[in-house]
């Protein structure tokens, strides 16, 4: 079936063009392009499933980005890069958001942030983690200039962190 021409279902909506393909074995492949676009770019791309043609998963490329991998402003897949990237592997220039991440502000199990990290394993600025790296940190096991953590509580930390803490927990001071 690869490199054939398959037969799409295509189907054009207000906002933008279905294009699909069902395999015998029940799978499916779905790509949506929207009509509205943005510098030859469209607004939202979004895939779904193997491209036919080529044995592939096509990469997500729009404004807003919907796929197994995917690269947009904001991207939203596995692997995803974007301004603002949610996935498992998120690079945002932003924020990122995953499992693994990194990002100006990146929250996930291992989160690389530049001002903020948050998450197990973090560095950042500002980090809040499991085992965090940065200026000011809230870990179990912390490691930088101003620590509060089980073996260390930094007056400066703590100062910064108790406002955080009481908004967090509701308490007016």
């Amino acid at each position: 079936m690869l490199l054939t021409n398959p037969e799409y279902q295509i189907t054009q909506t207000r906002r933008g063009t279905w294009r699909r393909f069902m395999y015998p074995t029940g799978a499916m492949f779905a790509e949506f392009t929207s009509h509205a676009k943005l510098s030859g770019i469209p607004l939202i791309h979004i895939t779904r499933g193997r491209c036919p043609e080529t044995g592939r998963c096509i990469v997500a490329k729009g404004i807003i980005a919907v796929g197994r991998l995917a690269v947009g402003v904001i991207a939203l897949g596995q692997a995803s890069l974007g301004f603002i990237a949610i996935g498992q592997a998120a690079g945002g220039v932003l924020f990122g958001l995953g499992q693994a991440t990194i990002g100006v502000l990146a929250i996930g199990q291992l989160a690389i942030g530049l001002a903020f990290g948050c998450g197990q394993f973090v560095t950042g600025y500002v980090a809040i983690g499991q085992a965090a790296y940065g200026t000011y940190v809230l870990a179990q096991a912390g490691f930088g200039e101003h620590v509060w953590s089980v073996k260390r509580v930094d007056p400066l930390a703590k100062e910064f962190f108790n406002p955080i803490i009481r908004f967090l927990l509701g308490r007016q001071t």
